[in-house]
């Protein structure tokens, strides 16, 4: 069991967003520079997190995309679902056939597992991640580029609010 590409690459463009999204609509293409993530695997997750509604695009010259909520409405949960991340630690994907078609011995420990996966996840909102990168210098310092373009007051609420 672990969380492949998929889930984590969703959670740590949806971080950089959230970095960045107080200087208006943000662009796949800085997102996969900065993230070494590539561009076209970052539109197929963008896509999933639009109609689930986390993110909003802007079309046109210095669109982007912006958060469609506040960090602190949402979780990583959330992100994960929103990009059919599974979160199963069955074998079985929890229809009990994982043994010759029968329930196999350990079903009900990796289906707790999963109960806690859950619950832990949900208990990680977006606001708790940018503010950990921001405690540890790392909004700081990748938002440096950016911030070139900002003025120190707009610098000033991105840290004093998270985002």
């Amino acid at each position: 069991m672990r969380l492949t590409t998929k889930g984590r690459f969703a959670v740590t463009a949806m971080i950089d967003l959230a970095l960045r999204c107080s200087e208006g609509p943000v662009s796949l293409a800085g997102i996969s520079e900065r993230q070494k993530i590539s561009l076209s695997y970052l539109e197929q997750l963008f896509g999933k997190l639009r109609r689930h509604q986390l993110v909003g695009s802007v079309r046109g010259p210095g669109g982007g995309y912006c958060l469609a909520r506040p960090t602190s409405a949402m979780t990583v949960a959330d992100i994960i679902r929103a990009v059919d991340e599974p979160l199963d630690a069955t074998q079985c994907g929890g229809r009990e056939n994982c043994h010759d078609e029968e329930r196999c011995m350990t079903h009900d420990l990796w289906a707790t597992l999963n109960v806690k996966m859950f619950d832990y996840l949900t208990s990680v909102t977006l606001a708790d991640l940018v503010a950990q990168q921001v405690s540890k210098g790392g909004g700081d310092v990748a938002v440096l580029h950016d911030q070139r373009r900002t003025s120190a007051r707009q610098r000033a609420k991105v840290v004093a609010f998270g985002r």
